[in-house]
């Protein structure tokens, strides 16, 4: 891409100075369409005949730089099926950009991964690529869901991570217990583990209850009525018992004898920031394991998009680190997340402890960190730099007003210093975005336990209760 004349960030990484910013290379490739163009629409259909556009302007192809367009064009797709979701992807526009996107995105192409998860995975059903003209890309068709604010009653909310499960008890709105367990789900292939973990949590809360009115979750993953499709925390479970965890929610439900709902982390994180705020047209993040994404639209709705950021481009320097899953490289879980903590920790020159949890070994960071350790503080403001540039990135695909971040990650000194990182680089780079987009960092109690008491304004109140 280096016809593209990509201007160098102004500001760098202090640990990473070969990032190269998405967003840097979408305005370089739109510059270089100022003068010649041609439209390419990207349809990307989803369950219950849902559909998402996106357009873009492109080379056209007879243009000697055209070939730069392909793996741009991938780029985005990728961002886009993590985004939104997709089984089905119509690419209106140049023919060869519509068959380059075929072969990258088929059983046996490099996106083999991306393919098999959103088609067999997500929506149960074979993943295609259709080229066809701009015009015949089916018209967009989006279903928002007015989701959780119900704080009334006796509730149980909780987040379920890969390093530790948190669980809050509340009464009408008023948090009255809340704990965070430490476990390790991805190294158990027991469903039982998993069962038993999770209702020995609500449990515990429903005994600091009078009766449990509702329960409300939030974990990683991608879910469909109350069932993991996709989950990572269960990623150690084989296939053959993955349906005891598919009705695992269920089966809670039944045993705690009160209406329970399940959502994305993300979205919970979104709805959160919607709540406290006050507003909507929220993107909320969660840095912790992995990176958790969710969106609020302007009018309040969660839109059924998937949110699964941490598989989207962020970083498209050839030497990007590659995800452990996808395989793919630049991706969100490796610069959002403990993992981003832990592959900067030795260039940082800082040695963290061995034989010991994810959840220890983050903590052991975040003490140099808060010790004023200079190698810990470019840890976090390396992270800064990455989320400013991306938070513009991201804004190319999301309305957005207001960015909250959320995650054991910004506990801390890491949280400010995150945040300082963002803004200098919208104010340096995208002065635009920096008057238009509010960066909230919740206090310290939100921080860890508020996606958990979210969670429980999730289910409305339907049928009578049930004593704890």
């Amino acid at each position: 891409m280096q016809h593209l004349k990509i201007s160098p960030p102004r500001i760098l990484p202090p640990l990473d100075p070969g990032f190269l910013p998405p967003a840097l290379v979408s305005r370089a490739f739109r510059a270089l369409t100022e003068s010649e163009s041609a439209l390419l629409i990207l349809g990307l259909e989803r369950a219950d005949g849902e559909l998402s556009r996106f357009e873009m302007r492109i080379l056209p192809e007879r243009h000697p730089l055209f070939e730069y367009t392909l793996p741009y064009a991938e780029r985005i797709l990728k961002f886009l099926l993590w985004q939104r979701g997709a089984f089905r992807v119509y690419v209106g526009g140049a023919p060869a950009v519509g068959e380059y996107l075929r072969e990258q995105y088929r059983i046996g192409g490099v996106r083999e991964f991306d393919a098999r998860f959103m088609g067999e995975q997500v929506y149960q059903r074979p993943f295609e690529v259709i080229a066809c003209r701009p015009e015949q890309v089916p018209p967009a068709f989006e279903i928002g869901k007015n989701l959780g604010r119900h704080l009334d009653g006796c509730r149980i909310g909780f987040d379920l991570g890969a390093s530790d499960r948190k669980v809050s008890a509340v009464i009408d709105g008023q948090v009255v217990y809340s704990e965070e367990v430490i476990w390790e789900p991805k190294k158990h292939s027991d469903p039982a583990y998993h069962y038993y973990e999770i209702l020995t949590a609500l449990r515990t809360a429903a005994a600091k209850l009078p009766r449990v009115d509702a329960i409300g979750g939030s974990s990683a993953g991608i879910y469909v009525n109350n069932r993991p499709m996709v989950a990572s925390l269960f990623r150690a479970v084989p296939p053959e018992r993955y349906q005891e965890i598919r009705t695992l929610f269920l089966r809670l439900e039944q045993e705690m004898g009160a209406p329970l709902e399940i959502i994305n982390d993300g979205d919970v994180t979104a709805l959160a920031g919607s709540m406290s705020i006050e507003d909507n047209g929220i993107l909320g993040i969660a840095l912790g394991s992995s990176l958790a994404a969710g969106y609020v639209n302007p009018d309040g709705q969660i839109t059924g998009w998937l949110n699964e950021l941490a598989f989207a481009p962020v970083d498209y320097q050839p030497e990007a680190p590659e995800e452990e899953w996808s395989k793919d490289f630049g991706c969100g879980a490796t610069y959002f997340s403990q993992q981003c903590v832990f592959r900067l920790a030795p260039r940082a020159g800082i040695s963290l402890p061995e034989g010991v949890t994810d959840a220890e070994k983050l903590k052991a960071a975040q003490a140099y960190l808060e010790a004023g350790h200079p190698g810990a503080e470019d840890i976090w403001r390396t992270m800064g730099v990455y989320l400013g540039y991306s938070l513009a990135h991201f804004a190319e695909f999301y309305e957005i007003r207001h960015l909250l971040i959320l995650g054991r990650c910004t506990s801390g000194r890491g949280g400010n210093l995150l945040l300082e990182g963002a803004r200098a680089v919208l104010q340096a780079e995208f002065p635009e975005l920096a008057g238009r987009i509010a960066l909230h960092l919740p206090d310290e109690k939100i921080r860890r336990v508020g996606q958990a008491v979210a969670a429980a304004s999730l289910p409305a109140l339907q049928r009578q209760t049930s004593p704890a």
